[in-house]
């Protein structure tokens, strides 16, 4: 049968003939592909693959091209999956599917993420896991009109829950008396005898078999109706090793019962006992993974409580409460007290004070009066005001943070491929071992071997379990992943969470991360002949024009002095340099002294006013007017109360600490001593912080993992190279594309819980891994009785279903622990006096 696919590309940045040859070139050059149609008019190229693994080529090619291939993503839940076994089979029948490019499947979360190109009809993904035996169906996207899809998981897995509670329940009641029957005979004296006399044991075994049969019929139905077809497609999973133990225990107990002759004397005897009670005992432990399933989605819950139902909004003059999903931006919502706010907004009348914690995880309330933003989903407290909404539905703040924290609890972490490539193979490798068992046991065991041999067999197959293995990584990212968000922690990307654990290295940008990023003009040293106020107009009126803080200062100390406001014409920003415009007739440049040195004008008079200022710890700056120099102006930004104790808590997790800014290195050793840095480079311009993250990266010569730490938006290239890039926000700008995981709080405390809550996920994940590959490493051996020969010991099937369940539940157990993680720093320690630090030497 041909492999051979026809695909049907959207294409970007496609406008001319010129572009369409270039696409139709680079797509030619790759080998399988062929018949290849560029049409401009629809923005779309047509070909045809030789095999659909060329797909991830294709994209990689039109993105090097500069045509990138328009992708989507839809997410699915996924019912019937049970074990690692079933994401493999999940994952390999959606990738089959023409037109997609990745597929993530997670067994905790029950959800599948399909990468695909734009297009792609959703039926055709739907039938792919339909016809794998896993039906899937749309999950609905976060924050719009339509339902959510966490809160249909969780009704979900409570439904489930319920259910398996009820067939445990039945199995149990029926299994009661087939245990009672068989194992009394075994456990309490005279029984078996009591039984003979009364009863007789064919009669017993009748009562056995009639029990059993409703438990397999009933309750245990679920594992025969999914394992054996799945069996016979040559693609077993858990259910089927349920199915095949239990069956071959149910089948030889049914020969031993009703053509006993077909069976030695000394073998013959009945398993309805085991085969009833392993399928009670695997119901109560998947009773019991529902449950705990249930609580690994607890964060999401949480945050989804945050959203308000309904609003108060100002219409037409008139104030009227409609649904949240009613709102608009530009819309007027009134807020009284106590209520929760609907969206992001800023306040256009009134004041109060806003209990944010649940979103940044700061418990102290926040002032906010006209002009300050607001953000949905937080408690108003005593006051009433009024904002405009900003962003609403979808676009809001707590949206996208729900929709982040779902994307990271259903990523693939690196150490998770090691598991999938074992556990695609698992299970038939457990069925062969179980066949070789019972081989071994018929050749070689003592009689009754053929009762040995099914005892064996049955043990291997029942006690071998991939549930553990499939839910050791999932589960933890889940429940970690929500943690950390209670916590103001977002891992935007899943793999961050396992790379933020190895790191070494925690570099900081200076400013509004070290600092308070609102610095105040401390000193104004001027030459000889210029007047304070003048000076002070002149410099204000450039730096008016100019978004950075230290111009914020310059313009709030003229305003306090009432110097005279002027206007300012051709305004240039020289980055990494400074500024300069054209003021009252006069040229004036305002910056760091190589800005002056640029420009070739001497500042020799003032430069060691400017060692004193930067020795002090004071960015300073100079002032130039028509070629002359004419003042050096001191700004300090104060440093946050919380720095010192961060990056003390960061040295007690054993990490090195570095600061990268465009400061001199005199003003940045200031900073350093203060708060207790390690490594100071300084007078980096904006385009040189990636080349500072590789010196620190490289150190004395083993490489290192560095993170980077800066605001999102101005150190976008330096927290893309990182190898992990953290984005400390105020918590209304979570959506920053570059930045691996965004602090919710303005200040380190998050950096140290993001590493903590990292650290304590790994290590819960491998715990569960060393747990679940461990326990299989150690049980199937003794299930196949290799301890048998010296200790005459031969592990009950019955047993080994009662290990198996709680496998699962260990896993399971052990992952919701995560949800007790506590911030190693909370706002005690926060602004508590930092004890002093001694650095060490800045390098």
């Amino acid at each position: 049968m041909s492999s051979t696919q026809n695909i049907r590309l959207a294409i970007a940045n496609m406008s001319c003939g010129s572009c369409v040859g270039r696409v139709d070139r680079a797509l030619a050059a790759l080998p399988g592909v062929s018949d290849v149609a560029v049409n401009l008019a629809s923005e779309t190229v047509r070909l045809t693959l030789d095999s659909p693994a060329r797909l991830a080529e294709i994209i990689a090619a039109l993105e090097q091209a500069g045509y990138p291939a328009r992708l989507a993503s839809t997410r699915l839940a996924v019912n019937s999956m049970s074990c690692a076994s079933c994401v493999g089979r999940v994952e390999r029948g959606l990738a089959a599917v023409p037109g997609v490019v990745q597929v993530e499947v997670n067994l905790a979360s029950e959800t599948a993420t399909v990468r695909h190109i734009e297009g792609l009809d959703l039926s055709a993904l739907l039938d792919a896991a339909a016809a794998a035996g896993y039906p899937a169906e749309p999950v609905a996207p976060t924050g719009g009109a339509t339902p959510d899809a966490t809160t249909d998981r969780a009704t979900r897995k409570a439904d489930e829950a319920h259910a398996l509670a009820r067939r445990t329940l039945i199995a149990a009641l029926l299994t009661l008396p087939v245990f009672t029957l068989e194992m009394g005979r075994h456990l309490i004296p005279g029984f078996g005898g009591l039984i003979d006399a009364t009863l007789g044991q064919q009669t017993s075994w009748l009562i056995q078999f009639v029990l059993t049969t409703a438990v397999l019929v009933g309750p245990g139905r679920m594992f025969y109706r999914k394992g054996l077809p799945a069996l016979l497609k040559g693609a077993p999973d858990m259910n089927s090793l349920v199915a095949v133990g239990t069956g071959a225990a149910y089948l030889f107990s049914l020969v031993a019962l009703f053509a006993p002759t077909l069976i030695p004397e000394t073998a013959r005897a009945v398993y309805f006992e085991a085969a009833a009670v392993i399928v009670v005992l695997i119901l109560l432990g998947r009773w019991m993974e529902a449950r705990a399933k249930g609580r690994t989605g607890a964060a999401i819950q949480k945050l989804l409580g945050l959203q308000a139902r309904t609003a108060r909004v100002l219409r037409d003059g008139d104030t009227r409460d409609v649904p949240i999903d009613e709102i608009r931006a530009g819309d007027i919502l009134v807020v009284r007290p106590g209520e929760r706010i609907a969206a992001d907004g800023e306040v256009t009348e009134g004041s109060s004070h806003i209990d944010e914690s649940m979103i940044t995880g700061e418990p102290r309330p926040v002032g906010k009066s006209m002009g300050d933003p607001v953000t949905g989903g937080t408690v108003n407290g005593a006051g009433a005001f009024q904002f405009r909404a900003t962003r609403v539905g979808a676009d809001s703040t707590l949206a996208q943070i729900i929709r982040m924290v779902e994307e990271a609890q259903g990523a693939k972490l690196p150490i998770q491929g090691i598991v999938d490539r074992i556990t695609m193979w698992f299970v038939p490798a457990v069925m062969a071992l179980a066949a070789l068992t019972v081989l071994a046991w018929l050749l070689l065991g003592p009689a009754p071997a053929l009762a040995f041999a099914l005892v064996a067999g049955v043990s291997v197959l029942i006690i071998a379990c991939p549930c553990a293995m499939g839910l050791a990584t999932p589960t933890s990212i889940m429940v970690g992943t929500g943690r950390a968000a209670e916590m103001g922690v977002l891992f935007r990307k899943g793999d961050a969470l396992q790379l933020l654990s190895g790191v070494e290295v925690v570099a900081l940008d200076k400013t509004g991360t070290v600092t308070e990023g609102r610095p105040e003009l401390t000193d104004l040293i001027l030459s000889d002949g210029i007047d304070r106020q003048r000076l002070l107009s002149l410099v204000a009126a450039v730096e008016a024009q100019s978004e950075h803080p230290v111009g914020e200062a310059i313009r709030r100390a003229a305003q306090a002095e009432a110097a005279p406001h002027l206007p300012a014409d051709g305004f240039e920003a020289i980055p990494g340099y400074g500024v300069r415009a054209r003021v009252d007739g006069h040229d004036v440049l305002v910056g760091a002294d190589r800005l002056l040195t640029r420009e070739g004008i001497d500042s020799s008079a003032l430069v060691a006013d400017e060692t004193r200022l930067a020795e002090r710890g004071r960015t300073a700056l100079f002032a130039a007017i028509d070629g002359r120099a004419a003042a050096v102006i001191g700004v300090s930004d104060p440093v946050k109360p919380a720095s010192a104790a961060a990056i003390a808590a960061l040295h007690d997790l054993g990490l090195q600490v570095a600061m990268i800014t465009g400061d001199k290195r005199d003003t940045a050793l200031a900073i350093a001593n203060e708060t207790g840095i390690d490594h100071v480079i300084a007078g980096v311009l904006p385009d040189g912080k990636v080349a500072a993250l590789d010196e620190l990266r490289a150190g004395s010569g083993t490489p290192r993992r560095v993170a980077f730490v800066g605001d999102g938006i101005n150190d976008a290239p330096a927290l893309a190279h990182a190898d992990v890039g953290i984005a400390i926000g105020t918590g209304t700008d979570v959506a920053i594309e570059s930045a691996d995981v965004v602090l919710m709080s303005g200040d380190l405390r998050g950096v140290v819980n993001a590493v903590e809550i990292s650290t304590r996920t790994m290590r819960n994940i491998r715990q569960n891994l060393g747990w679940a590959f461990g326990y299989n490493v150690a049980l199937i051996p003794v299930a196949a009785g290799v301890f048998y020969p010296a200790f005459g010991l031969l592990l009950s099937p019955m047993l080994a279903a009662g290990a198996m369940a709680l496998s699962s539940v260990f896993v399971l157990s052990n992952a919701l622990r995560l949800r007790r993680v506590t911030p190693v720093m909370d706002e005690r320690v926060a602004h508590a006096p930092a004890a002093p630090l001694t650095p060490a030497p800045a390098e």
